[in-house]
Order: structure tokens, then C-alpha cells, then sequence
């Protein structure tokens, strides 16, 4: 095993948050650096799926006028609509057969940026049983930051994998990742 991923145990589970085409280099709302995730987190799901660990990925999955594009007042270019080449998950990204999708930003009232937000996906790995979860992927100051903060008020290990993450800026960064180590998160 890759001497940086920890062993895994029952009850741990990995998920990444929204590797897709628009957030990388060449999409519509490109991280720098994006895609550098890309092969972190093909080694961390290869360690999972090794380790008998669940894998789970986010994706952002916009209705066309959503309210977060520009066009409609929102702070954002249009970005992962739905059934949009954009949308995809980076084509080197080695999405697991088994891995469980998580799909939000849906709603046409509201954005979504975190995986637990209104997915019922605390509930379910509440009843799973899972206690560790381990996060990678974009960005890591909007929909990772999200997402760890509310899987801390939702009562679970957060372990954030810094070297799988990407900020929309430098500074945004920085501030997320205290956040979350104010929030008891892990920082790996």
C-alpha cells in the first residue's frame, strides 16, 4: 500500500467530491490544477477497493438555468448540466464499478454544494456504519469545504486529503482548511 494512504478499517469510506471536466483545466469553471487530483485519488480508491472500503463520488448535476449561473444572477458560469459533457467525471478518473454516485445540485431553488446537503446521505452511512471518512477533490474551498464541515455536525471522522484537493484560490484555500481543522477535521 502507498506508504502516504493510511491502513483502512470497517467503517472507513472514501469519498470524492466532484472530479468532473467542467472543474479541470479546458471546462467551464476550471480549478488550476484540477486535474492534478486526478491520479491522488485514482490511488486512494485503488487502496480502498483493495481494503474492502466503500467508494463514493459527488457530482454537481445542474438543471440548465440554475440559480447559481450568472445568466440567472448567480455568482457562476454555467457548469455540470445535467447529462452534459462537462458534467462527466474526469476521463482519467478510475471510477470504481461499485462506487456509490451522489448526485446534488438539483434544485432549482437553492445550490447544493455539500454531498450531505439534502441527499440523506448521513442517514445511509449512518446505517452502514460508517464512523472515518476520507475526502478528496474540487474544490476544496467550496463543495469539499461544505462537505467536510457537514460531515463534522453530522458525527463523523472527517479526514481531509489535502494532496487531492484543489482551491478556486490560493487564499479561499488556506481559509478552508482551517476551517475544517477548527471543525476537528483531520488533515492528511
Amino acid at each position: 500500500m502507498n506508504e502516504k494512504i493510511p491502513p483502512f478499517k470497517s467503517g472507513d469510506l472514501l469519498l470524492v467530491i466532484d472530479v468532473q471536466k467542467d472543474f479541470c483545466p479546458g471546462g467551464a469553471l476550471p480549478i488550476e490544477k484540477g486535474d492534478e487530483v486526478v491520479p491522488v485519488l485514482n490511488a486512494w480508491m485503488r487502496a480502498a477497493r483493495e481494503g474492502g472500503i466503500p467508494v463514493y463520488l459527488s457530482r454537481d448535476w445542474h438543471p440548465k438555468n440554475h440559480l447559481s449561473f450568472e445568466p440567472q444572477g448567480g455568482t457562476w458560469p454555467p457548469h455540470c448540466v445535467q447529462d452534459s459533457d462537462g458534467a462527466r467525471f474526469h476521463p482519467q478518473l478510475e471510477v470504481p464499478l461499485d462506487a456509490e454516485i451522489v448526485t446534488k445540485g438539483t434544485r432549482f431553488d437553492q445550490d447544493q454544494n455539500s454531498a450531505f446537503d439534502q441527499t440523506g446521505l448521513a442517514d445511509w452511512l449512518h446505517k452502514r456504519n460508517i464512523k472515518r471518512i476520507f475526502v478528496g477533490g474540487l474544490a476544496q474551498d467550496v463543495c469539499v469545504l461544505a462537505t467536510v464541515l457537514d460531515g463534522c455536525k453530522a458525527g463523523f471522522e472527517m479526514h481531509l486529503i489535502e494532496e487531492a484537493t484543489r482551491p478556486v484560490t490560493a487564499e479561499g484555500g488556506k481559509e478552508a482548511v482551517e476551517k475544517m481543522r477548527q471543525a476537528g477535521t483531520m488533515i492528511i
